[in-house]
C-alpha cells in the first residue's frame, strides 16, 4: 500500500469513527463484500469508496434514478448539494435508517436497508425533491418523484412534508398527496394512500402525527388529523379524525379500542387482539 492510500485509509477511518452508524456500515459492508465476491464491486462502489455517508449515498441514489435524459452524474451532484445546504435532510436519513434497522424484523444490518430496501430509498430521494421543490427547482422534483414512481412503484408529490425517523415497509402502491403531513416516527406499510376525497382544492391531504402505525393497505382522505401514537388497521378507510392513542379500522374506519402500546409505530404491532372489533 502506498503512501497516499495509506493516507485516505486512515482519514476514512477517523471519518467514521465520528460516525457511529456509518462505521458500523462499512463494517457491514465489507463482511458483505466477502461472504459474496459478485457483489464485492457493487459494495465498494456504493459504500466502501466513500469517505462519509452523505457521499456514498449521492452516489448509490444517483445511479438508481438516473436515467439518460438526467444522468447520474448530475443528479449526485443535486443530492451533494442538498445535504451541504441542508444538514438536517442526513439527520433525518441517518434516523429513517435506524428506524428500518429497528423496526423490520427481515433486516439484520443498516447495509441491508441502505443497498436494497426500496422503502428507504424512495423516502430518501422525496427528501430531494421536497428540498427541490422548496428551491423553486418544480421541474426537477418532479423528475425525481417520476423517477421514483417507476423505479420503486411510490408516488408522493414532491411538497408532500415528511418527519424524521420514517419507516415506510415494503413500500410498494404508496402514495402520499400534495398536501400530506407526516410527522416523526410514523411507520407504515405497502399500499397505504395518504389522498384527498375529491372535493377540496387546497389543504385537503392528511396530517399524520407522531408515532402513528397504519397498516398495509389503507387509505386516509382528505384533511383530516391521525391524532399521535394512534393505529389504523390494515385495509381501513379513513374519512374521519382518529383522537391520539386509539385504533382504527374497518370500511369505513370506527374507534375500536384504545392503542395497547404507547408507541405503536416502533412496536409495529398490527394485531387487534382485545379490541371491540366486528366486520
Amino acid at each position: 500500500m502506498d503512501a497516499m492510500s495509506r493516507e485516505s485509509e486512515k482519514r476514512q477511518s477517523k471519518l467514521a469513527s465520528c460516525d457511529p452508524i456509518w462505521s458500523r456500515m462499512r463494517d457491514e459492508a465489507e463482511v458483505m463484500a466477502a461472504g459474496e465476491p459478485a457483489m464485492a464491486s457493487f459494495i465498494h462502489a456504493s459504500v466502501l469508496a466513500h469517505n462519509r455517508f452523505e457521499e456514498a449515498l449521492a452516489y448509490h441514489l444517483a445511479k438508481k434514478i438516473g436515467n439518460d435524459e438526467v444522468g447520474p452524474l448530475l443528479l449526485r451532484e443535486i443530492f451533494e448539494e442538498a445535504f451541504e445546504s441542508d444538514p438536517c435532510i442526513v439527520q433525518a436519513i441517518r434516523a429513517d435508517l435506524s428506524a428500518v434497522f429497528e423496526r423490520d424484523p427481515a433486516c439484520d444490518t443498516y447495509a441491508q436497508a441502505y443497498l436494497f430496501f426500496k422503502g428507504f430509498h424512495a423516502l430518501q430521494c422525496h427528501r430531494l425533491a421536497h428540498w427541490l421543490w422548496k428551491q423553486n427547482r418544480k421541474p426537477m422534483a418532479l423528475f425525481f418523484q417520476s423517477r421514483v414512481s417507476e423505479l420503486f412503484a411510490v408516488d408522493i408529490h414532491p411538497a408532500a412534508r415528511f418527519g424524521r425517523g420514517i419507516f415506510i415497509d415494503h413500500a410498494t402502491g404508496l402514495v402520499v398527496g400534495e398536501t400530506a403531513v407526516v410527522d416523526d416516527d410514523v411507520s407504515m406499510l405497502h399500499g397505504v394512500t395518504l389522498g384527498g376525497t375529491g372535493k377540496a382544492n387546497e389543504d385537503r391531504h392528511p396530517k399524520v402525527r407522531r408515532g402513528v402505525l397504519i397498516g398495509a393497505g389503507a387509505k386516509i382522505l382528505g384533511n383530516i388529523e391521525v391524532g399521535e401514537y394512534s393505529r389504523v388497521g390494515a385495509g381501513s378507510v379513513v374519512l374521519k379524525a382518529v383522537p391520539p392513542y386509539t385504533t382504527v379500522a374497518g370500511v369505513p374506519a370506527r374507534v375500536i379500542g384504545t392503542a395497547e402500546k404507547q408507541l405503536p409505530s416502533q412496536d409495529m404491532n398490527q394485531l387487534l387482539d382485545g379490541c371491540d372489533f366486528q366486520i
